[in-house]
C-alpha cells in the first residue's frame, strides 16, 4: 500500500480474463447481497459488478487523488522550469521585462529546452507513482500495448493511422485556411529564424506524440472513462451501457482538453482551437477503438510528420520563410 493507492477495485483480475456469459452477467448483477453481510455488500457493489465488464484497457489503478497530485506538480514543475529558465538568461543581467522577453524570443533553443525538461518532469512523475510505488508495468499500464489488426473489428495495419494521420493533417491545413488571424499566433515565432523552425519540427515529430499520447491518451482517457462509467452506473443505467457512456464522455473530454493545451500556442484562436479539439476527440477514439494507445500514437505521429515535411518543402529548409516570418 502506497500513498498514491486510490483505486484499488480497478486493478486487473485474473479470474476476469473471460466474460462471463449472459446468464452469468445477469445473475451477477440481479444478486441481492444477505443483509449483514458486509463482505456480500462489497463484492455486490455498482463499483465490484461494473469491474467485471470494463475492457482490459479501462481497468486502472490511479484515481481522482491521483490526477489532483499531477496536476498539482505538472503546473508546479512548468513554474519552476520556467522561472529557472529565466534566471539563468538574465545571470548578471539588468534587464527589463521587455528586453527580457526580447531575449528569451530570440533563443528558441532555450523555449524548446525547456518544454522537453518540462515533458522529462512529467515522465519522472508518472513513472515514480505508478511503476516504483506500485510495482506496476510502466507502460502497459499506461495502454501500451501490441496494436492487432482485425479488419473484421474495424483495426487496421498499423501503417494505416500512420497514413490517416497524414491525411488528417492536410484537412486541418486546407480548414484553417479560412480561420482569421491563423497566420498570426504565438507558435508562428519560430519560424522568425531556420535554428527555431528545425527544432520545433524536431520536438513534434520525435518527442511530441510520445509523450502527449501518453499523459492524454494512456493516463487521462482511461480515468475519465472509468469514473465517468461507474458514475453512469451508480444512476441504474446497465452496466454495458454505462460503459458506453463513459466511453464517450471519456472521448470527447479528453479531445477537449487536448485542444485548450495547445490554445496558448495558436493565441486562443478559437477556429484553430476547434480543429485541434476535433483532432484530439479522433486520436482518443482510435485509442478506445482499439486498446492501444499505440493507435493514437501513430496517428499523431504521422499528423506532426506531414506537417514538418510539408513545411520544410514548402521553404525549402526553412530557407524561405513566407512574408512576415
Amino acid at each position: 500500500m502506497t500513498p498514491f493507492d486510490d483505486n484499488p477495485l480497478s486493478q486487473p483480475d485474473p479470474n476476469l480474463d473471460a466474460r462471463p456469459s449472459s446468464t452469468q452477467q445477469s445473475e451477477t448483477v440481479s444478486t441481492e447481497p444477505v443483509a449483514g453481510d458486509p463482505f456480500a455488500c462489497a463484492a455486490a457493489s455498482p463499483a465490484a459488478k461494473l469491474r467485471s465488464y470494463l475492457p482490459e484497457d479501462l481497468r486502472i489503478s490511479w484515481s481522482w487523488p491521483h490526477l489532483l497530485t499531477f496536476l498539482v506538480f505538472g503546473f508546479g514543475s512548468l513554474l519552476i522550469v520556467q522561472l529557472g529558465g529565466v534566471l539563468l538568461l538574465s545571470a548578471n543581467k539588468h534587464l527589463s521585462q521587455k528586453q527580457l522577453q526580447q531575449m528569451i524570443e530570440s533563443k528558441p533553443q532555450f523555449l524548446v529546452g525547456t518544454n522537453v525538461l518540462w515533458y522529462a518532469l512529467l515522465f519522472l512523475f508518472l513513472y515514480m507513482t505508478l511503476a516504483v510505488l506500485r510495482g506496476s508495468p510502466f507502460w502497459r499500464s499506461l495502454g501500451w500495448k501490441k496494436l492487432n489488426a482485425d479488419p473484421a473489428a474495424g483495426k487496421g495495419q498499423p501503417w494505416m493511422y500512420f497514413i490517416s494521420g497524414c491525411g488528417l493533417a492536410i484537412f486541418v491545413a486546407i480548414a484553417s485556411a479560412g480561420v482569421k488571424d491563423a497566420d498570426h499566433t504565438p507558435i508562428q515565432e519560430f519560424f522568425k529564424n531556420r535554428t527555431g523552425a528545425f527544432l520545433l519540427m524536431a520536438m513534434a515529430v520525435f518527442i511530441a506524440p510520445l509523450v502527449e499520447e501518453t499523459v492524454f491518451r494512456g493516463y487521462l482517457y482511461p480515468l475519465f472513462a472509468s469514473k465517468i462509467s461507474g458514475l453512469a452506473e451508480i444512476f441504474g443505467i446497465d452496466p454495458l451501457a454505462a460503459i458506453r457512456v463513459g466511453t464517450a464522455a471519456g472521448i470527447f473530454i479528453t479531445g477537449v482538453l487536448f485542444g485548450l493545451m495547445h490554445a496558448p500556442q495558436l493565441g486562443w484562436t478559437w477556429g484553430l482551437v476547434s480543429l485541434l479539439i476535433l483532432v484530439g476527440v479522433i486520436f482518443t477514439f482510435a485509442r478506445a477503438h482499439t486498446g492501444t494507445v499505440v493507435a493514437s500514437f501513430l496517428l499523431h505521429l504521422g499528423y506532426n510528420s506531414m506537417i514538418a515535411v510539408t513545411s520544410i518543402i514548402a521553404t525549402k529548409g526553412f530557407t524561405h520563410m513566407p512574408p512576415g516570418k
